[in-house]
């Protein structure tokens, strides 16, 4: 099934690069991606006049969205965390995480301790961060106060967090980074970094499977 999807990536990845016009070696190449993709047209308008192979491939593509879904969903169940996955997007961790790492959070109930790596995400703020916890202090009433700092900055998070905002409290604390894939996530910098990237992979991908290619 791995070997399965990475032909379909390439297949897909290819296609697209040709329709961009990324391939080299002149006017032959050219010729071919227009081939081809006047061939996808083809294939697209004889499935729209049969409407129900259409309906069912239309279906099909909908039962891969709604099932990556519940995968997400499910790692939420299991880990406790509202954003079991999350990519690190600067350089503020330098050298232990890089920019492009994707991190496995979790949220159990084991105390936070001071070096544990956490994502956090401030109110008004869209894009969570992730630092490392430099001390947690547990108050009267069994509150946590927390500070973090990242490990390629000067002073701790204070300037990031809310105004009058000294440290952090538990409900801002989305998970504990569990493990780490390296760089993996710099495709997803990448279609972030260039929205029309995302639109024209997402809309392949749909494109493939509506028309019935691998």
């Amino acid at each position: 099934e791995i070997q399965a999807f990475s032909c379909r990536l390439r297949g897909w990845c290819t296609t697209v690069c040709c329709w961009l016009g990324f391939a080299a070696d002149g006017t032959s190449e050219q010729q071919s991606s227009m081939d081809s993709f006047q061939q996808y047209v083809g294939e697209f308008r004889d499935l729209a006049k049969r409407p129900r192979s259409f309906l069912t491939q239309v279906l099909n593509l909908g039962c891969i969205v709604f099932s990556a879904l519940m995968l997400w969903k499910g790692l939420m169940v299991v880990t406790k965390s509202e954003s079991p996955v999350v990519v690190v997007l600067s350089g503020s961790m330098e050298p232990g995480l890089q920019r492009g790492d994707i991190l496995f959070l979790t949220l159990f109930s084991e105390p936070f301790k001071p070096g544990d790596i956490v994502v956090f995400q401030i109110e008004g703020r869209d894009i969570p961060i992730v630092h490392r916890m430099m001390n947690v202090h547990e108050k009267a009433d069994g509150k946590l106060a927390m500070l973090t700092k990242g490990d390629n900055n000067q002073v701790d998070d204070r300037g990031l967090y809310a105004a009058r905002q000294l440290f952090l409290s538990k409900k801002e604390i989305m998970g504990r980074a569990q493990a780490y894939l390296p760089y993996v996530g710099m495709v997803t910098i990448w279609l972030n970094d260039y929205p029309w990237l995302k639109y024209v992979l997402i809309g392949s991908m749909g494109f493939f499977v509506i028309i019935g290619r691998e």
